[in-house]
């Protein structure tokens, strides 16, 4: 059996070797040629999935080791009897610390406390649902938009879009693409919602890039600049918009979920998926393909106002600023398409905020609340 695996893939040797031949290559690489005698095909979002790459081939699976699917044609796929697999969740706890980490960064920057900000969320799946647990733990007001649930499950709990932008200071969007039918997503935040956002709304989107109008978005920070942007995620990526790069706060090439431990999980469900289209039974595990933190613990003894603390355990495992400090470096010297890639390619190893262990002792025990409620694991005494 051979397959053909994205060379951002960490473990894959690990997690695929065991079924046969694994050649590796960049995602954005991958052609037809590389699957002339390819058995299965495992990706990542940069890598689209269609008739066109598959055709000639005679691959019968796919797996992308990533929450988002609008990369892959599932409609042709099943048609054609080909299995398709996906990691959903894999990286959502990843994308909740960049979320995290960025208003977090912002508040100190702006003077702003995240604690007493209202933040509007809007699609309530993996990510978003995580990021609102976590933020209403923190004591966080949180309203959230998802109509496909509302529509599930009742409007209890849900509001409109328009009503986040009315009444929200922060909106983060966590929507997946979709771009045609009732519950199109593609360009949500059009034109004339970003041109009814208040003086003071921070946007981030850490979802999909084409649900933002880029160039709206751009007009309003060059015309106004009374808003503030934190994007991940962009239209056209890798050759994104360098206008609304330079202008927004925080600009990173679509690595919020990229934690080692999110790209863990990726590689281990769709080799367990693997496994299981091929009828055999796995018995790897998280843990014996992922290393031990090189930070694992961090001891705090003095009282610290809680957005201090938070703040220290954050950069302690993760300083988005360095993201974005590397996007605006690479895009100046190899162009922004370039540069963007390369980030990617060589993303330093990131852990997610789970992984540090902070001891609280004397002055600092009643921080366990708060730190507990972003993420980290706590003891005090």
């Amino acid at each position: 059996m051979k397959l053909v695996v994205d060379a951002n893939i960490p473990a894959a040797e690990h997690c695929f070797g065991a079924f046969g031949e694994v050649m590796t290559c960049p995602g954005r690489e991958v052609g037809a040629a590389h699957l002339r005698d390819a058995d299965a095909l495992i990706i990542r979002s940069v890598t689209p999935v269609s008739a066109a790459l598959l055709a000639d081939s005679p691959v019968r699976f796919v797996g992308t080791c990533t929450i988002g699917t609008d990369h892959v044609d599932t409609h042709y796929l099943a048609e054609h009897g080909i299995a398709f697999a996906s990691a959903p969740g894999c990286n959502a706890d990843a994308v909740v610390d960049y979320v995290l980490a960025s208003l977090l960064t912002l508040g100190e920057r702006g003077g702003w406390t995240l604690l007493n900000r209202r933040v509007g969320i809007v699609g309530v799946g993996n990510v978003g649902g995580r990021l609102q647990t976590r933020l209403q733990a923190l004591g966080v007001e949180v309203w959230a938009c998802d109509p496909p649930r509302a529509e599930r499950e009742g409007e209890a709990g849900f509001a409109s879009l328009d009503t986040l932008i009315e009444r929200c200071d922060v909106l983060c969007l966590h929507t997946p693409l979709v771009s045609t039918g009732k519950h199109a997503t593609r360009h949500l935040l059009d034109a004339q919602r970003i041109s009814a956002l208040a003086p003071g709304t921070l946007v981030l989107n850490a979802g999909r890039g084409d649900c933002i109008d880029g160039l709206a978005l751009r007009r309003r920070l060059t015309g106004q600049n009374d808003i503030t942007a934190v994007l991940d995620v962009w239209e056209s990526e890798p050759a994104i918009d360098a206008a609304l790069h330079d202008l927004a706060a925080l600009a990173t090439p679509h690595i919020a979920g990229y934690s080692l431990d999110g790209k863990l999980r990726g590689s281990l469900m769709i080799h367990q998926a693997l496994a299981a289209h091929l009828g055999q039974t796995s018995e790897l595990t998280l843990e014996a393909i992922c290393p031990p933190p090189a930070l694992a613990s961090l001891t705090l003894q003095q009282a610290l106002p809680e957005e201090e603390a938070l703040r220290l355990c954050t950069r302690a495992v993760y300083e988005v600023r360095r993201d974005h400090e590397s996007l605006t470096r690479e895009a100046h010297a190899l162009g922004v398409a370039h540069g963007f890639d390369r980030c990617r390619a060589q993303y330093p190893l990131r852990r997610e905020f789970s992984t540090l262990c902070v001891h609280l002792k004397g002055e600092a025990q009643p921080l366990a609340p708060v730190l507990r409620a972003a993420g980290f694991d706590v003891v005090a005494g």
